[in-house]
């Protein structure tokens, strides 16, 4: 690269809900001057269209037969990603409960991974300066070859009081029993499950605020980039 250009650098960041895995991508990439692509929120958005559309969610193979229509666009900057199914903008109505509760449901389908898996990887690799991505299987499956891979943990209770605390104050021993009953379906679907990659760094964030966990990724990067 000449003018000393930085190389485009590749970030995977995946860990359980409630670990800071999205605040922190989000003010890394900003802070290095990245994209982020939050792949949670694909899923999110494939599962609204199945609700929105009469899916049944309980039937995989009705599932997978539409798993190739919804039109899903990701607007990757960082200060104000965004989300469009079909040219409608989806952020609001792909965070209600009744999206959550049955995206585990939707994203285990092997075609509806197959298809989204896709779709990450040529976001990646349109990104000319580089990409923070965020999900649960980007280390293992979706970008196998990221320049760094970053698997955030913390206790049940420490992420069940942070979800809560974004849900308004939710009930913390209900958002424990949520979190734990996800995790267990994310880690445990045939295709693409939750998992830390062999070469993925472990920060446990369990005891740490938000900004010294931000801090600790962008000196992880900043020593892959100077040492590629």
């Amino acid at each position: 690269m000449e003018n000393g250009a930085a190389q485009p650098v590749i970030v995977a960041i995946d860990g359980p809900s409630g670990t800071g895995k999205s605040s922190t991508s989000k003010a890394v990439a900003a802070q290095l001057g990245l994209s982020y692509l939050d792949t949670g929120a694909q899923y999110r958005a494939i599962t609204w269209w199945m609700v929105t559309n009469g899916i049944d969610i309980e039937d995989p193979s009705a599932i997978a037969a539409v798993a190739g229509k919804p039109e899903i666009v990701s607007g990757t900057d960082p200060a104000g990603p965004t989300i469009t199914v079909d040219g409608t903008d989806v952020a609001g109505p792909i965070r209600t409960q009744e999206v959550t509760s049955q995206v585990s449901a939707v994203s285990a389908v092997p075609e509806v991974r197959a298809r989204i898996t896709e779709l990450q990887r040529s976001i990646a690799a349109g990104a000319e300066r580089g990409i923070v991505v965020e999900g649960r299987d980007i280390g293992t499956t979706v970008l196998p070859d990221a320049d760094l891979k970053i698997f955030l943990t913390a206790s049940p209770e420490a992420r069940a009081a942070r979800r809560s605390g974004e849900l308004n104050g939710a009930d913390v021993n209900a958002t424990r029993e949520a979190l734990v009953k996800r995790d267990a379906a994310d880690s445990s679907r045939k295709t693409s499950p939750l998992a830390k990659a062999d070469d993925a760094v472990e920060v446990d964030t369990t005891e740490l605020t938000l900004p010294q966990v931000i801090e600790c990724v962008v000196t992880l990067v900043e020593e892959k980039r100077a040492g590629k």
